[in-house]
């Protein structure tokens, strides 16, 4: 897997308890995904969140812990394309939270499945 993208935890990412709020963190994945989907897919608009599995919290983070998200293609479909998530401490690499499907899909202009026509890994993405 690799990890593409980090955020600094702020006060105002936290929840009442001093952790880091679950709905940013899911907010800051849909983006980190998607964007990896359309740089898969070749694609910079036409593709949306369809389904994301069971959501696993493992740990949390707090003010000033640096995460980090990374993506890796699980399967390619006709107009689809499943992705799973880990997010981890910077430091201490210890497991934040993992989904094992993101499935996003392709769309036509008029908001339906459209074949994407790839079938393979793009490694020219960054490190």
């Amino acid at each position: 897997m690799k990890f593409y993208s980090r955020k600094w935890i702020k006060p105002e990412d936290l929840n009442p308890n001093g952790s880091l709020f679950g709905g940013q963190l899911l907010s800051w994945i849909d983006e980190e995904a998607a964007i990896f989907a359309m740089c898969q897919l070749g694609n910079n608009k036409h593709i949306v969140t369809k389904f994301i599995s069971e959501i696993d919290f493992k740990s949390s983070a707090k003010t000033g812990d640096i995460i980090e998200m990374g993506m890796e293609v699980v399967k390619f479909g006709q107009s689809s394309l499943t992705l799973k998530c880990l997010v981890r401490n910077k430091v201490t690499k210890e497991e934040i939270i993992t989904i094992d499907k993101i499935v996003f899909v392709n769309l036509d202009a008029d908001g339906k499945p459209q074949p994407h026509g790839k079938v393979e890994v793009i490694n020219d993405l960054p490190e």
